[in-house]
Parts: structure tokens; sequence; C-alpha cells
């Protein structure tokens, strides 16, 4: 193209390609101008088990370009994980994130957990800190953690820098241990979290230069990688369903989405709920009795209030108004009452209600419901025991 000279640079032919470009402007192909860079965009993938990290395979294997979406943009992987190996794989439309990413002088971290069969202690694990040479190759520093124990087989979490070939494979090997499953968790900042398996979603663009901005700082690799990003991903346009019968959609990825879904569902329509009964009517006693009681009054003064309104209602004779709520009270009987030995009531004495030893039944009758200290001083019987008088006298030491 140069020496068709159909690139020009602010209307000057192009003749050499030894020329170096601090940006886009002015440059012209076939007289049109060149578009800027799009931004860079990068995008979290579950890879399951059983898949390839390529575009193709010559002997017919799926890749993971069989299990991505259709509608997305050209995608290469940051870094590659083996046929047997799951979890979080990152995918970017820029070539020069890419190899950011891959280089071990950055110092992102990634994270894996690994079941595997045998016996091993913490301490051999600390080792690892060191650093390990196998068979002629020299590994880094990785930071392993015995999690638990289940049966024959333990997991382990670690976390490394340089991502080598099969590293984490062959360094479990190297400590007697036969690994069965091994799982990716986090690549920097980007957590595998929840997504269920061969699920796709974009880091939102904020993040992501956040990520970069920190990536190239002082703190580098190790400051990016500990970065705490909301993980709220950009959710992906659904492809286009078929025709014919719609395609149930999958269910959502995380709780957040799993709100937004119920959120938009329509209402269901309410339940025919059968009618509550309506309270009964208050009788005239304990409409005129709830319009006058006082606003203040004690435990007594509501037990009177209640028993006076339980008699109005009744309408039994001999019932008087009680002056400051209005309902009616009945009366104490003419006469004194009939009286056993010892000033006690007889056996065809009636029973007196506790109220009526308190106090005269005039004072009764015109209390005004204020405070309890206000009221008269109980009567005591002669047979009741009351209490004593003054302060009790100290006992001595017995004799």
């Amino acid at each position: 193209m140069i020496a068709d000279g159909r690139i020009a640079i602010d209307g000057e032919i192009l003749t050499t390609p030894a020329t170096v470009l601090t940006s886009l402007r002015g440059v012209t192909v076939d007289g049109n101008p060149v578009a800027a860079p799009a931004p860079a965009r990068l995008f979290r993938f579950h890879k399951p088990a059983g898949v390839l990290t390529a575009e193709r395979d010559p002997r017919g294997r799926p890749t993971i370009y069989d299990r991505l979406p259709k509608g997305l943009p050209r995608l290469i992987p940051v870094g590659r994980l083996d046929y047997n190996t799951e979890g979080l794989l990152l995918l970017t439309t820029d070539g020069e994130l890419k190899r950011q990413l891959e280089l071990p002088a950055t110092g992102v971290e990634r994270s894996y957990r690994a079941r595997a069969f045998g016996q091993v202690s913490q301490d051999q694990l600390e080792e690892l800190m060191l650093g390990v040479e196998i068979d002629g190759v020299r590994y880094g520093p990785i930071d392993a953690n015995l999690e638990r124990r289940t049966g024959a087989n333990v997991w382990i979490e670690l976390t490394l820098t340089e991502g080598k070939n099969r590293e984490v494979r062959r360094v479990l090997e190297h400590l007697g241990l036969e690994v069965s499953r091994l799982i990716r968790t986090r690549y920097g900042p980007f957590h595998l979290a929840d997504m269920p398996v061969a699920a796709v979603d974009e880091v939102r663009q904020h993040d992501l230069i956040l990520f970069r901005k920190a990536l190239s700082g002082p703190g580098g690799g190790k400051a990016a990688s500990n970065l705490q990003l909301s993980n709220r991903a950009k959710a992906l346009a659904p492809p286009p369903e078929p025709e014919g019968e719609p395609a149930e959609a999958p269910p959502p990825a995380n709780r957040a989405d799993r709100r937004r879904a119920a959120a938009a569902e329509p209402p269901a329509p309410p339940a025919r709920e059968r009618a509550a009964p309506r309270p009964p009517a208050k009788g005239a006693a304990e409409k005129r009795t709830a319009a006058k009681a006082p606003e203040k009054f004690g435990v007594g003064q509501r037990r009177k209030l209640r028993g006076a309104a339980a008699k109005a209602a009744a309408g039994g004779p001999g019932t008087s108004a009680h002056p400051s709520t209005g309902a009616r009270k009945r009366s104490a009987p003419a006469g004194p009452a009939p009286k056993g030995r010892a000033g006690r009531p007889g056996p065809d004495a009636k029973p007196q209600r506790r109220d009526d030893t308190r106090a005269p039944a005039a004072d009764r009758d015109h209390d005004d419901g204020g405070p309890l200290l206000d009221r008269p001083k109980r009567r005591y019987r002669p047979g009741d025991r009351r209490p004593r008088s003054g302060t009790p006298a100290k006992r001595g030491p017995r004799k």
C-alpha cells in the first residue's frame, strides 16, 4: 500500500514504512481518513472441562469458540487453560492488553483450586514460596494453602504470577499428588464468583480503565490484583432466536440479575380472599365510657371502668351513673351486712368486692381518676395482717 502511494500523512504521500506515528490524526488511505481505534473490551468466560483454548483443532475436538454465543466481536484469549482445566478465562479485543496481562513481569496474580489424591502437609506447601526447580525448569514463588481434606483427597488453593505451561499440575505432582480437578477462580481483580458453566459477560468499561491505571502505577500487578471491583458485569444481548417456538430463557447469572428479572415480571393477580368479619358494634354504655374516660388513670381505675361498663350493659336494678365516666354503677346494699364471730361476715352475708374495703362508697363514686397516691388509704378489717410501722429493730448476735 505504501509502494502504491495509497497512504498519506497530512496530504503528503508516504514513501517509506520507517515512519513513527504518535497518533492517527491526518493519516488517510485512498483519501479517506483512518478511524480512531475502538476502546479495548474485556470479557469473562467460564470455560468448561473438555474444551480446547484454541480457534480450531485438527483432531476435531470442541473449542471455546464453539461455546461462545453468536454476535460477539473477534476475541482472543488471555493465556490459556488446559483441555481438562475449567474456570475463569479472560477474552479481549485488544492484543496489547492481552500481552500486558500475560507477561510474568507485570505480576498479575492467578488463583487456582486443585483437588488432588494423596497426602501433603502445610509445611510442604509453604516451601513453595521459595520457588522450586523441576526437570530443569525453574518455577517462581507459589502461595499454596491446604484448604480441606475429603477422604483420600485434599483441596489446595494456589496463587501464582507466572502461569507457565501446566505449572500447577507439575508442581503438585512433584509433591507426590495426583491432580483430578483444577479450577481457575481468579485472574487479577476479576473473579469467577458464581458464573454458570459456559456463561460469558463483559467487564464494565469503568472497571477496565481503573484496572489498567493501577497496572501501570507504582504498585504494578500486585496493586492491580488487589482492587475491589464491584463484580457487576455488563450483560450481553441474547442471540436471535430461531423461527418457530421461542426457546426458554436461561436462568439469571447472578443475584442482582435475578432481582431485576423478578421486578420486571408482571404482578400475579391477587387471590380471592375471604372477607374478614366485622367487629361487633359497641353498646351505648361502651361508647360513653370511651368518650368520657380520662386520659391518664391507673390500673385500678381501668378495672373499675370495665366493671361499670359491663354492669351498665346488663341493665340490672340498683345502678347509678358515675360522675366522671357516665357509666352506671351498682350502689351498696342498704343496712349492715350480717357478721359472724370476730367481726367477720357470716355465712348468709353476700360476698363483697375488694374495692369496697378500700374507701367509703362516697369516695369511690366521686373518684376523679387521678394518680393513685391521691386516693384514701386502705382500711383494714380486724383480722387482716398489717405492715409494721417504723424501722425494724436490728438483731444482735445470738447468745
